[in-house]
This record gives structure tokens, C-alpha cells and sequence, in this order.
């Protein structure tokens, strides 16, 4: 992440049910970034958007 300030708008799955045992979610046209509920600071994994869509469209074929 850039020294300016993020602006990501992070999502937690609806299936979560309001707990923090669970991960977040924030996309951009570039890329894409996950992260933990419950240790927000503790690092973030991003990767490109296309590698994600090609991840999901995989799971979703399962």
C-alpha cells in the first residue's frame, strides 16, 4: 500500500452473521485484497484482479 490513505471499501461475507471469525474483501480494477476480521493490521494478501477472478471462477466449478 502507498503512503496516501486508503480508500478501500472493505466486505465481510453476509454469511458471517455479524462474528469476526471470518475475512474481508476489497476489490479494485486492479487488484484484489483479503484480509482477517479479527487482526485488520496483521497483514493483507493482494493480488491481481485477474488472478482473483480466475481463482473464484475455479471454486465456483468445484
Amino acid at each position: 500500500m502507498s503512503l496516501q490513505q486508503d480508500t478501500a471499501i472493505w466486505r465481510k461475507s453476509s454469511r458471517s452473521g455479524g462474528q469476526t471469525n471470518c475475512v474481508e474483501l476489497a476489490l479494485d480494477p486492479a487488484r484484489a485484497r483479503v484480509r482477517d476480521t479479527k487482526d485488520r493490521d496483521g497483514g493483507t494478501l493482494e493480488v491481481p484482479f485477474s488472478v482473483w477472478r480466475a481463482f473464484t471462477a475455479s471454486v465456483r466449478e468445484q
